[in-house]
């Protein structure tokens, strides 16, 4: 047996942090057009897909990130019915946003191996996702897709990689303006936002980039074991401020109506989520 070290927070420049996984078996091994990628067996987490040295989901906690990516703003949307998803190669946002009564959600992924290979070696992360005739497929670079397309969507959803090699350009100043144009009225953009204990930087960056372009900018949380660092930020965009301020007893019915089954997701997890460590609060300057 071998171990492999996450790359994220060891490498140079990081804060000299890591953690390791004993792999029991390796299952892919590839390098694509754009990235490095591998998917491993452990004992601990099942299968884990990493990404150019960054581990980017796992069987055991992938339902955590999932849910609170997509079902946040859906639910706080309340009638979404067209939904754009950039990046989320492994199919988990795609699947949990199609337990919504949605017409469309489109997919913009950079890397169809990313695709193909979770479909092959670790299909419960779609869980069919992508035979779903509401399910469009678009293999492209999502900066030049929200540039050059003129479609409206009510939700936006950036599962993208960290800001650095392809998912770097996810985060740019150009990019929200281009989702803030593309968002419908009442629309709501959310980003993965890396963690920011061990990523302060991110949330700074993020926040000011956003409200250049949209008028109530927060983060919300999710504690994901395997991104490593305490709670993860995921960022909420959007110009319309009743949206963010949805009670318990506002999201309760369409939660019970919806009947989604969820692990980590609730009506009380997703108000509380928003309710932000000072530590954090102190960032978005």
């Amino acid at each position: 047996m071998t171990w492999v070290d996450e790359q994220l927070h060891g490498a140079e420049g990081g804060p000299g942090y890591a953690q390791r996984f004993r792999v029991e078996r390796v299952v892919f091994e590839r390098k694509s057009a754009f990235q490095d990628i591998r998917i491993f067996e452990t004992a601990g987490f099942g299968r884990v897909l990493m990404i150019d040295g960054v581990i980017q989901t796992t069987e055991k906690d992938e339902f955590i990130y999932h849910e609170m990516i997509a079902h946040v703003p859906l639910f706080s949307h309340g009638e979404a019915k067209r939904v754009l998803i950039i990046g989320g190669g492994d199919g988990g946002v795609l699947r949990e946003v199609l337990r919504h009564p949605v017409e469309q959600a489109t997919m913009v992924e950079l890397d169809r191996t990313v695709v193909d290979v979770c479909m092959e070696h670790m299909p419960g992360l779609s869980d069919g996702a992508f035979h779903d005739p509401r399910t469009r497929l678009i293999i492209t670079d999502g900066l030049k897709f929200m540039a050059n397309r003129n479609e409206i969507f009510d939700i936006i959803i950036v599962d993208s990689t960290d800001p650095i090699g392809p998912g770097e350009v996810l985060f740019t100043s150009e990019f929200y303006a281009n989702c803030h144009r593309r968002l419908a009225p009442g629309g709501i953009l959310v980003t993965q936002n890396g963690v920011p204990f061990l990523q302060p930087q991110e949330v700074t960056t993020t926040s000011r980039r956003l409200v250049a372009h949209f008028a109530d900018v927060r983060f919300f949380l999710a504690a994901v074991p395997t991104y490593i660092g305490g709670a993860m930020t995921l960022a909420w965009a959007t110009d319309d401020l009743a949206m963010r301020r949805l009670t318990v007893a506002d999201l309760e019915p369409r939660y019970r109506v919806a009947g989604i089954p969820t692990r980590y997701y609730s009506p009380a997890v997703h108000a509380a989520s928003f309710a932000l460590p000072p530590f954090v609060q102190s960032l978005m300057s």
